[in-house]
């Protein structure tokens, strides 16, 4: 059912879009009264911002967001020494990802918000379990082992396309180990 869902990376941004144009709409009639202009330029300028930066952005303001579960999606998160996989299910966004730097939707990513206790609650459930998952990889202590397990792990789950578009450097920082490494796992050396 993926093609009968929204553009990617747009779910949980649809109701901040929505308010930027009833903005603009009520400003162009009224003649911005009782609005306050640089607000308005504000938004207009974080329309502007590439989905990915939207994202951040929205990490950054500590919004609990959740992978959509009914995907084979995920975001991987960098951090300034390492990254994490966030896979379909977890939750994205409050206080665990405040020093997220950058991120990488993989697949078709769809962020949805959480639409009650349970979904939250089992939202940071399923993002312990990828942390562990990928703890349980980081643990071997040969490197070439470590790129090919967490390889073999994405090769599971995602198509060769998206795993193909991944970047070496992706891969090294989920697991510990020389972007180099992640290359000659992949045979690119």
């Amino acid at each position: 059912m993926e093609s009968d869902n929204k553009q990617p990376c747009q779910t949980a941004l649809y109701e901040e879009e929505e308010t930027l144009a009833r903005l603009t709409k009520t400003a162009n009639f009224q003649g911005a009264s009782g609005i306050n202009q640089q607000s308005l330029n504000f938004r207009k300028d974080q329309m502007c911002d590439s989905p990915a930066e939207r994202i951040l952005k929205q990490l950054h303001n500590k919004q609990l967001l959740i992978v959509n579960p009914k995907r084979r999606n995920g975001i991987i998160l960098y951090k300034r020494y390492h990254a994490e996989f966030a896979g379909p299910g977890s939750a994205v966004g409050v206080s665990l990802d405040t020093d997220c730097q950058k991120i990488l939707p993989v697949g078709n990513l769809d962020l949805i918000s959480p639409e009650s206790a349970d979904d939250r609650q089992r939202a940071y459930l399923i993002r312990r379990q990828w942390v562990r998952l990928t703890l349980q990889i980081t643990e071997n202590p040969e490197p070439i082992g470590r790129a090919q397990k967490i390889i073999e792990q994405f090769e599971g789950f995602f198509d060769s396309a998206t795993i193909a578009k991944l970047p070496d450097e992706a891969f090294s920082l989920l697991v510990g180990v020389l972007p180099h490494t992640v290359a000659k796992v992949r045979g690119k050396r």
